[in-house]
């Protein structure tokens, strides 16, 4: 067997990235350059002056998209997430060979074959746990030495997508490790942190929140603004020009019409689907679309509306047609029986198609193994050595072939039907998508009522009626609509909220308020200031965007930095000094008095943290309680985030330092090194990067 079938059979996720070029070439032909005139560019960056080869990305696109599809995965945060991946991969590897980091042949040779080797899971006894070095070094010197077109690909697979990355890998390590140990923290500097780690305070305030003064009474100019960012500019730096967009949007959602369209068209069903002698033929032919589970399933896997309702349905009744998410349902129950509700099994798979969907043993064959193994067993044999020599299920065979305690329908159908339609002992022969099983139930929960049960399910969709008033609706609009200013006043016209999303970049495929729609983000680059759009299609709706602003590397824009709640601190800070002159009196009490509030108390407040319970994140409050110079004085008034507090501290100490002074160094070591991964951050605004995504994607 080669080395990629074996890794292929035993760690398929090494190899989901290896999709053939001419896939690729599709998929950026069909997908990537779809009208666009840069379609012929093959770099889809460069830094520093090294390329960024655009089929090699989607390669690891597709790759990522595959891997993570249960997780919902999608294409546009991929895709940004694996460019920031890239690119912060050739800046180290960059900064490597400049201070000359390398792996040599002996490292090359631990990369490979050490206890970190990327072919490990493949090459790993299942029962001992046994790295089988020796087996890997066999196959490789096996593929090194052939001459064929297949044995030459694979090398090149493994070259590119196991060997390569693992080496990159153990470069990122030294570099890291470099910076690591390049951090030193000098003794007096861990005393004084070791010390104010310990502190704790008491004190005694005032405080008179900002939500005291309604924000209506406050205004904020565009001046204001301006002024507070000139001041505080390094804080709303923009790396990367963004623009800024209002959107209208226009509901192609199904009406009350629609859905009772819908209502009377799955009500016609009902006397056709209550006489089908066969629910798994009539449903194919009436709804392909409908997917029936023909077996049972227990109350609580039972995850419906109105359930209750259906399982009260006698055999062979319907319940319905009420609503499911975007559709009309009626319900079948097509019988009912005393199920357990999870079961143990174990198991022999001998497979006749792979992960892959290929061929890799004749049905005969198969058939003709595990009939040899099921009398074997008969015969005296055990069943973990037969798992240990046969099994081919690579889920279950380091665990002797057992599968414990798993839910109904969690199994192919097959083997979930004798896992729990037969009782615990029962052993025999089934044959699933995968190949054949000898299986043997081993334990099993109480049976309960379990049901089989049968949906009629027809979407409720928009008619062409609705979606045309719609997209009539939004055209007209549009036409209307010249420039930002006319657009602001139709929407008030037509009572229309029109909708802000702001700070996107080139690159983006979400939008804050429309979710994933490169259409648009394309229209916003391709545009001016002030422009409009035409109708948009995105998801149930049409929408029409006019481009607002845009913010060109360097200080944020008014628009922008408003949307970033700026406003809300300037008007804070004013509503501060309003409070301020209330706040007035030689005591506490007198305060109080002046300012309608009452004297409160916090205690044991940590130097170490700058959150108080019940007031929340106040940094500078926490810092001027443990001001010595304010140990039963009464301070100035101190404008914090939720208010204006005046305090008195009452008392400074300490508690007992958790871990010595060795134990402490380490920790603090260990959070200053996080800053390592920072690093890259400081490389990638020194370097000369060029991005083509946006006109690639």
């Amino acid at each position: 067997m080669s080395i990629i079938q074996n890794i292929r059979e035993r760690g398929t996720w090494i190899l989901l990235g290896l999709i053939a070029l001419a896939l690729i070439a599709f998929i950026l032909q069909d997908g990537v350059g779809r009208n666009n005139k840069n379609s012929d560019v093959i770099t889809l960056g460069v830094v520093n002056g090294t390329p960024i080869n655009k089929i090699e990305f989607e390669q690891k696109v597709q790759s990522q998209l595959q891997q993570y599809a249960a997780q919902g995965a999608q294409r546009g945060q991929v895709i940004n997430d694996l460019w920031n991946t890239e690119v912060f991969g050739l800046l180290i590897k960059q900064e490597a060979e400049k201070i000359g980091l390398s792996v040599g042949v002996k490292e090359v040779n631990d990369v490979i074959y050490g206890p970190e080797s990327p072919f490990r899971q493949s090459f790993t006894d299942p029962t001992t746990g046994e790295f089988k070095v020796n087996d890997l070094k066999t196959q490789l010197a096996e593929l090194k030495k052939s001459t064929k077109k297949e044995a030459l690909d694979q090398k090149e697979q493994l070259e590119r997508s196991v060997i390569t990355p693992a080496l990159e890998k153990r470069i990122l390590r030294k570099y890291q490790a470099l910076l690591y140990r390049g951090i030193q923290a000098p003794k007096w500097l861990l005393e004084k942190q070791y010390a104010e780690n310990s502190a704790i305070s008491n004190i005694r305030f005032v405080n008179v929140p900002y939500t005291t003064i309604a924000d209506t009474t406050i205004k904020v100019s565009n001046e204001e603004v301006a002024a507070y960012l000139k001041e505080n500019s390094a804080s709303f730096q923009i790396e990367e020009a963004q623009r800024n967009i209002s959107f209208v949007a226009f509901s192609a959602a199904p009406s009350a019409a629609d859905s009772a369209s819908t209502k009377n068209n799955i009500l016609a069903l009902k006397d056709s689907f209550q006489t089908s002698k066969n629910a798994a033929a009539y449903l194919n032919k009436v709804t392909p679309d409908t997917r029936y589970y023909d077996g049972y399933l227990s109350k609580n896997r039972i995850q419906i509306p109105e359930k209750e309702a259906v399982l009260s349905t006698p055999i062979g009744g319907l319940y319905g047609p009420y609503v499911d998410g975007p559709n009309y349902t009626i319900a079948k129950v097509i019988g009912t029986r005393l199920l357990p509700d999870s079961a143990s099994v174990r198991h022999i798979l001998i497979m006749t198609t792979n992960a892959q969907n290929q061929v890799i043993r004749e049905d005969g064959a198969a058939k003709i193994l595990i009939d040899s193994i099921k009398n074997a067993i008969a015969g005296g044999a055990q069943f973990e050595t037969m798992v240990e020599k046969y099994s081919e299920d690579g889920g279950s065979k380091a665990n002797g072939g057992i599968y414990e305690m798993f839910p109904q329908a969690n199994m192919v159908k097959p083997f979930n039907d004798f896992s729990f339609e037969n009782p615990v002992g029962s052993k025999g022969v089934v044959k699933t998508e995968f190949g054949y099983h000898y299986i043997e139930v081993l334990k099993q929960t109480t049976p309960t009522p379990a049901y089989n049960i049968a949906y009629l399910t027809l979407p409720i969709i928009a008619s062409k009626e609705t979606t045309t008033t719609a997209q009539t609706t939004a055209s007209k609009f549009a036409a209307d609509s010249k420039d930002q200013k006319s657009f602001n006043a139709n929407a008030l016209k037509l009572n229309k909220q029109a909708v802000p999303a702001t700070s996107i970049k080139a690159y983006d495929f979400n939008i804050q308020g429309l979710g994933e729609t490169r259409e648009v983000v394309r229209w916003v680059f391709e545009k001016k200031v002030n422009d409009v759009s035409e109708p948009i299609e995105v998801g149930d709706a049409y929408i029409v965007a006019t481009i607002t602003s845009e913010d060109k590397p360097g200080l944020m824009s008014v628009e922008t930095a408003k949307s970033k709640n700026v406003e809300v601190i300037i008007r804070d800070q004013k509503k501060a000094e309003t409070i301020k002159t209330k706040l007035k009196g030689a005591t506490l009490e007198a305060i109080a008095t002046a300012a309608g509030a009452t004297v409160l108390q916090a205690d044991s407040l940590s130097y170490a943290s700058t959150n108080i319970t019940g007031l929340g994140n106040e940094p500078k409050l926490v810092g001027a309680s443990f001001n010595k110079s304010l140990l039963n004085k009464v301070s100035a008034p101190i404008a914090g985030n939720s208010g204006v507090f005046v305090i008195s501290v009452t008392n400074l100490g300490a508690i007992a330092a958790p871990g010595d002074m060795a134990a402490f160094k380490e920790q603090y070591q260990g959070r200053v090194s996080n800053n390592i991964l920072n690093s890259v951050l400081a490389l990638k605004k020194t370097a000369k990067i060029e991005d083509n995504r946006a006109k690639l994607y």
